[in-house]
């Protein structure tokens, strides 16, 4: 079975591998022009890997341009996988392999189709989440469903503790999806509309913290963004403080008003929020800068 694989970060990585280790002819990696490697926060240098498997590397800035969708059609694919990459496929890429390109979305399609998956998950507190392989079609994230593996979210998942869930269940349906495409036992599972839900596109600015909600809200946000996303963040004065991780402390007995600072441990922060307080164990600044006992910080709306 003779493949083309599109992609740009870490999934498109452990995808490979998988593809490589389940003896896949990979014709050829498509991958994102490093000199647009600054849209995706988690962008993987794929020719290393592409190197080990044996396939072309070819570098793109858009997905339907005339010189892409020939030089992808000229690879002769039995099968396209389309695995991190966050730009449209046009009809005529769908057409290159029709009836046999795979798209992967990082959730338990159809819930919470579209963008930002990772960190909606823990924002919208779900319980259950999964990684799906599915046929693309004209929709987004609406194909039949080729493989899927379901797994747990932790109360305290943070969006890297989900990231990594995530590539240990994409690694488990590339070679299912691999094998049972093989063998021609590959079945199409229609998506339930009455089950779908929707996530927005998120922005870095979306990760402002309002001091003003509650501390469970804020350590939620701040799971969500960490790291490989650009984090949380707030500012001391002028200067930007980025939150990286932060824990919801037993005993709270201040009282203050939201984005104070109430206590300093080391180098972690407690913040009085809207509700309760926040402690700040990872944090930094663009200038070193250390905030003060009872500086105010960033806003409270």
């Amino acid at each position: 079975m003779r493949i083309v694989l599109v992609g740009a970060v870490e999934s498109t990585r452990v995808a490979l591998k998988a593809m490589r280790e389940s003896a896949c002819d990979v014709a050829m990696v498509v991958t994102l022009d490093p000199a647009l490697s600054g849209r995706h926060s988690d962008f993987v240098d794929l020719a290393p890997e592409a190197r080990a498997a044996g396939a072309d590397l070819l570098a793109i800035r858009k997905t339907n341009d005339p010189e892409t969708l020939k030089a992808i059609a000229d690879a002769a694919p039995d099968c396209i996988f389309v695995i991190g990459w966050s730009q449209i496929c046009g009809p005529d890429f769908l057409a290159i392999a029709p009836g046999k390109t795979f798209g992967y979305h990082p959730a338990p399609l159809p819930r919470m189709r579209g963008r930002a998956v990772i960190p909606w998950t823990i924002l919208a507190d779900e319980k259950i989440s999964g990684s799906s392989l599915f046929w693309m079609d004209e929709g987004v994230d609406t194909g039949a469903l080729l493989a899927q593996e379901f797994f747990h979210v932790s109360p305290r998942e943070t969006a890297a503790s989900l990231y990594d869930k995530h590539m240990v269940a994409l690694d488990t349906i590339v070679r299912r999806a691999i094998a049972t495409l093989a063998d021609g036992s590959a079945r199409e599972i229609a998506q339930d509309e009455d089950c779908a839900t929707y996530c927005a596109r998120r922005r870095p600015g979306d990760g402002e913290i309002d001091w003003a909600r509650s501390a469970d809200e804020i350590d939620r946000l701040v799971r969500a963004t960490g790291r490989p996303y650009p984090g949380a963040f707030t500012h001391s004065g002028e200067t930007q403080l980025t939150v990286w991780s932060s824990s919801l402390p037993q005993d709270c007995r201040h009282h203050a008003s939201p984005g104070q600072i109430v206590g300093i441990d080391g180098d972690a922060l407690v913040v009085q929020t809207g509700s309760g307080t926040i402690r700040i164990e990872e944090w930094s600044m663009a200038e070193d800068k250390r905030p003060q006992m009872h500086a105010m910080l960033g806003r409270a709306s």
